[in-house]
């Protein structure tokens, strides 16, 4: 692949000395970036003009489920990473649900092997205990060693502080992250949207924001306690923020994430009763939104985290008590995100989406080195953007963004000498 990207802007914590310029790839790397470049007449170049669109390191998802093996009439590895290469996202961390569970090296070995052909590149996180059940530690060494990104039980968070506690301490010495989904199941076990007063006039049963506050508070402690890494992602409510805001100032290694879903929706949205809107955490009240989108500002918000969650029709096309929880979200996170928070600067939406998460979890921070692989992200903040069913590269259609105008674009994605455009 030979490209020249023309007419782009650097956000500063991109490109310290360039403000704007072109950068041209040949082969798959970067060969010159500069403040104009011109091809020669008889170069076959492709030419893009990138029209004041900014540059960023390819962006990073952290929890997304690709139910791939065991469940691919939701969702595969192809299907799930071209999603992801469409909205920009040139890495994908992806949770160890599947059948059998991704407890184990060989399990994580059929991702990496499944996954290297691919546009981007996938890493699964290994379970952390066996089967997901909870009980007893899974093979974390093992596969660390054959390539596991990170450890964490995915959507059914460890409730036993006696096993995260092991846990902590067995990944301590290699330096790597756990990540909890924070929720205590026996607190509101049959809620089913956030607890208050939206719930009483719905006449749903509340998941009450304690069953999250609680979890961050005894997983903060266990931290404390082993100095071990751990991510928190898809908090929902203002006292999580207030929490790991404190524990930040402690000087305690917790990190944390939120979905793009939780900056823009609130349970005010559920009124319809839109199952595309049932989601784990659940949306939680406006002064949790303003809450989030503060720690967004601020930097107490790490990163964003989509939670790409892919269910078949059957599984959501249904009475809103039985349907499942999730969204896919891949191919509209930078424009749900620009729609919540449409003044947030090019150098916050690079921290949030890529250079937070590659800092984190031990990946490249700059990917815009002289003969480097080409491995970026084109972004435009002003462009509109309207997902549809027909650009839709998920098997998976729970969204609720469908035909929705929304501001923000990615215009282009390139990775491992493959680029996509939009």
């Amino acid at each position: 692949m030979d490209i020249l990207i023309k007419n782009l802007n650097f956000p500063k914590n991109v490109h310290q000395e360039l403000s704007n310029g072109d950068i041209l790839i040949r082969d798959g790397k970067i060969t010159e970036i500069a403040p104009s470049i011109a091809p020669a007449k008889d170069d076959n170049l492709e030419i893009l003009d990138a029209a004041g669109g900014y540059v960023s390191p390819g962006w990073v998802e952290i929890f997304s489920d690709f139910a791939d093996p065991g469940y691919e009439f939701k969702e595969d590895l192809t299907s799930g990473a071209a999603a992801g290469f469409a909205g920009g996202f040139t890495h994908v961390f992806l949770l160890p649900s599947t059948h059998p569970v991704v407890d184990s090296k060989s399990q994580v070995r059929y991702i990496i092997e499944k996954a290297a052909r691919l546009p981007i590149k996938l890493y699964p996180i290994g379970a952390i205990s066996k089967g997901l059940e909870g009980r007893e530690l899974s093979e974390m060494y093992d596969m660390a060693a054959s390539g596991a990104i990170a450890f964490s039980d995915g959507k059914a968070p460890l409730q036993s502080a006696g096993l995260l506690l092991k846990a902590l301490q067995y990944v301590k010495a290699e330096g790597q992250v756990l990540i909890q989904m924070p929720f205590d199941k026996t607190i509101g076990t049959f809620g089913l949207i956030n607890e208050g007063i939206t719930s009483t006039r719905l006449g749903l049963p509340g998941l009450p924001a304690i069953a999250e506050e609680l979890m961050i508070q005894r997983d903060i402690e266990l931290v404390r306690y082993t100095e071990s890494k751990l991510h928190f992602t898809g908090i929902a409510s203002k006292k999580s923020v207030d929490l790991i805001a404190r524990a930040k100032k402690q000087g305690l290694p917790v990190t944390c994430s939120v979905t793009p879903h939780h900056l823009l929706f609130t349970d005010e949205d559920l009124t319809s009763y839109d199952t595309n809107l049932k989601v784990n955490p659940p949306l939680r009240t406006t002064e949790d939104r303003e809450a989030l989108r503060e720690g967004v500002k601020n930097g107490v918000i790490d990163a964003i985290a989509t939670q790409h969650f892919a269910e078949h029709a059957d599984d959501k096309v249904r009475e809103f008590e039985y349907a499942k929880n999730g969204m896919i979200g891949l191919q509209t996170t930078y424009s749900v995100l620009m729609e919540a928070m449409p003044d947030i600067s090019p150098e916050r939406v690079v921290e949030l989406l890529s250079l937070g998460a590659r800092s984190i979890f031990g990946l490249d921070t700059d990917s815009l080195k002289l003969g480097q692989q080409a491995d970026l992200t084109i972004f435009h903040p002003t462009k509109k953007s309207t997902f549809t069913k027909a650009a839709n590269k998920s098997k998976a259609a729970n969204s609720p963004y469908f035909d929705r105008a929304l501001k923000g674009k990615v215009l282009a994605t390139i990775s491992r000498n493959q680029i996509t455009k939009n």
